[in-house]
């Protein structure tokens, strides 16, 4: 391939890699308060979760009606729209932080912590940042074939496997296998 078609491939595995660390810790989190936290959440399964919406009352986020209640599906996708486009328009556009920055790592404002200053530092993060991503890549492709198989978070999962790791495992699942039979 080109260097200019390298370079946005690149680009894409990295956005890609860094929304899936977001979505792995926000599949796993939610759980975790809720079987081991205390925490009470209407629907704390990642793939559940959603549908609340168009239950009576609609969704409030963390539990709490008095930081988001979300009663209308097409108002949280326009404001997801919104917010989305104005974030990638700005990383894409260099905003008034970023002029002339690498749009992959602007460094600057964006790093207050200073974890670039020292290049063989930063070289490393960048390495380690990109492979926790593809992992995360792939934790992602295994929630959601948990899901469909299991109809379980990935939480309950792991729990279920722990307990009895001989009866409840993947060979298990793949011997009694049912699309939506669970």
């Amino acid at each position: 391939a080109d260097p200019e078609t390298f370079r946005r491939y690149r680009e894409l595995e990295l956005i890609h890699a860094r929304w899936a660390m977001l979505g792995a810790l926000g599949c796993v989190t939610p759980e975790i308060l809720s079987k081991y936290g205390g925490v009470s959440f209407g629907e704390s399964v990642w793939f559940k979760a959603g549908s609340q919406i168009f239950q009576e009352g609609g969704l409030d986020y963390l539990g709490n009606a008095n930081l988001v209640h979300a009663q209308s599906i097409l108002a949280i996708l326009g404001c997801q729209v919104v917010l989305m486009g104005a974030i990638e328009a700005y990383r894409v556009n260099g905003g008034p932080l970023g002029e002339g920055l690498d749009p992959l790592y602007p460094g600057d404002k964006f790093d207050p912590l200073g974890l670039a200053d020292d290049p063989d530092t930063f070289a490393e993060l960048k390495i380690k940042e990109i492979k926790n991503g593809r992992l995360a890549m792939f934790s992602m492709f295994g929630f959601f074939v948990q899901a469909v198989v299991t109809g379980k978070g990935p939480i309950e999962n792991w729990a279920e496997h722990v307990a009895d790791p001989f009866s409840v495992n993947a060979w298990n699942y793949a011997t009694k296998f049912v699309p939506g039979g669970y």
